[in-house]
């Protein structure tokens, strides 16, 4: 049978994109995206008292403010010169004024993360959660969490964060006016220079329960779908991100990031500020789980789902994978 004839390069107007994928070197001369430990941010969870990661989850783990400062370091001389904080505090309360305690898990760490190393840009998540003792975002009243009560708590929080030298502050309890509230509360309190990340389209999603675990922050009752986004809703997002623009965000961000690919897209070609995407803990705890069952190489679905985000339009991407994050040839691990 006769061999079949490769077109003329004149027939197939000269296209071969094969050529530009013939070496490391090639790919990484003309690839359209990187994933570079600069554009990446480390969660890190702070408490009194420091406990193991669960099995197989290695970056949900706690430290104390100190160790958070020495593991702030370590990640800033690999590349990850971000990190994003979390507190679990001694004792919750009903309103969680635990949150904005100056001597509270958050605070110490950021004083001792500047202190020892003050390059290090500090982001310090602004909500309830983990400091309730029913576990929900904001105040309860008659078994409803109470936006307009929350909003004061939620800038007396970030004014706290901000005043022991977080960089940027990082609302996500989705309450209404969040970002509006807490802008004017660090401008009354001369705090004009910290930034806000606004936790803008968060969905009430699947995929956060590791963290829940992790921060001890499940809700004692109900869900949060009556504030968190329903995941089924795309219009909508591009509502929460337009208003949180409007009240002062100086970064929107998108959670969780695999399952949002779209608003990533529309979010990036709809606004000028940065857009921000979260690797949530489930996104990392479903790669691991397949990584440990001998189902996936880790490093390369790592690089291939950090690289899916920030093609999609994400400036940067908060993941539990930034701790072991380190550019390959091909631009992963």
């Amino acid at each position: 049978m006769p061999r079949a004839r490769a077109p003329a390069p004149a027939e197939a107007g000269g296209e071969r994109p094969r050529r530009l994928r013939s070496s490391p070197a090639i790919r990484g001369l003309v690839a359209e995206t990187d994933v570079r430990p600069s554009r990446l941010v480390m969660p890190l969870f702070v408490a009194s008292h420091p406990s193991a990661a669960p099995p197989g989850l290695p970056a949900l783990g706690r430290r104390t403010a100190e160790a958070t400062a020495v593991e702030a370091g370590r990640l800033a001389k690999a590349g990850v010169r971000n990190v994003l904080l979390f507190g679990i505090p001694d004792r919750k309360s009903p309103d969680g004024r635990a949150a904005w305690d100056p001597k509270g898990p958050v605070p110490s760490a950021i004083r001792a993360i500047k202190a020892s190393h003050p390059d290090v840009g500090v982001l310090a998540d602004v909500c309830l959660c983990e400091y309730t003792d029913h576990g929900h975002c904001g105040v309860v009243v008659d078994g409803t969490v109470d936006n307009d009560r929350t909003l004061p708590l939620l800038a007396r929080t970030a004014v706290t964060y901000a005043g022991a030298g977080a960089d940027l502050v990082a609302p996500s309890a989705m309450m209404d006016h969040q970002v509006a509230a807490i802008r004017e509360g660090l401008d009354e309190a001369g705090r004009t220079g910290v930034g806000i990340v606004a936790y803008a389209a968060k969905y009430a999603s699947s995929f956060y329960g590791p963290f829940r675990d992790a921060a001890g922050s499940a809700p004692s009752f109900g869900d949060r779908r009556t504030y968190q986004m329903d995941p089924r809703n795309r219009r909508e997002a591009l509502r929460e991100l337009r208003l949180d623009a409007a009240e002062g965000a100086d970064v929107l961000l998108v959670k969780p990031a695999l399952p949002c690919l779209d608003i990533i897209a529309e979010a990036r070609a709809t606004f000028d500020l940065p857009i921000a995407a979260y690797q949530v803990s489930g996104e990392y705890a479903m790669l691991r789980a397949a990584a440990d069952a001998g189902r996936l190489r880790e490093a390369d679905a790592v690089a291939e789902t950090l690289g899916a985000i920030r093609r999609a339009g994400a400036d940067f991407v908060v993941s539990y994978f930034a701790g072991s994050y380190v550019p390959g040839p091909d631009g992963g691990p």
